[in-house]
């Protein structure tokens, strides 16, 4: 039983970690990503959708994202959403193509960015220490397991969380300095 709970814990744990990256990545650093506009939602056919569910997103190059919608005449939603995602973005419609150039970070703008990062990393940290909890939780509430077995398990699942905040800890260092990177 305690082997369960402590993979149960580690997958949690992981999926957490997985989160925060997902994160990261639609925090714009220097250079231009298809994720960067991951959180994007357009209200389209009366219904909130991601972006990438109704256009191609693409980012040819370090400055420029070029989103292509599936549907020709919802450019203008999807113009509209890019524009209202308060991004820092201002996209114009070429015909049915959308071109998102990417303005130059001021230090300004990469200090809010690597606070958004920050922030990002604390909500993981949060989902670390909650999965930690349950596990610690759960394993109190065996019956049958003695208390040594019991401490044994709590210390490593103190550790598997050390490890994933450590984890963690180094994912926010490389994309503050992705940000900070002039």
């Amino acid at each position: 039983m305690i082997p369960q709970i402590l993979q149960n814990a580690r997958t949690s744990m992981e999926k957490a970690l997985d989160g925060a990256r997902r994160e990261f990545a639609t925090v714009r650093a220097g250079k231009a990503s298809a994720g960067m506009l991951d959180s994007v939602r357009v209200e389209m056919y009366g219904q909130q959708m991601q972006l990438n569910q109704v256009a191609s997103v693409a980012a040819p190059e370090p400055r420029l994202i070029i989103v292509t919608p599936y549907d020709k005449g919802q450019a203008k939603a999807v113009e509209k959403a890019i524009r209202d995602a308060d991004l820092g973005l201002e996209p114009s419609n070429m015909g049915g193509v959308i071109r998102v150039p990417l303005p130059s970070l001021n230090e300004e703008r990469r200090k809010e960015l690597v606070k958004q990062a920050h922030k990002y990393a604390e909500d993981g940290r949060i989902a670390i220490r909650q999965v930690r909890a349950d596990g610690r939780d759960r394993l109190k509430k065996l019956e049958g397991v003695s208390e040594d077995e019991k401490k044994n398990a709590e210390k490593d699942l103190q550790k598997a969380h050390d490890d994933f905040i450590a984890r963690l800890d180094e994912l926010l260092k490389g994309k503050e300095a992705e940000i900070m990177e002039v």
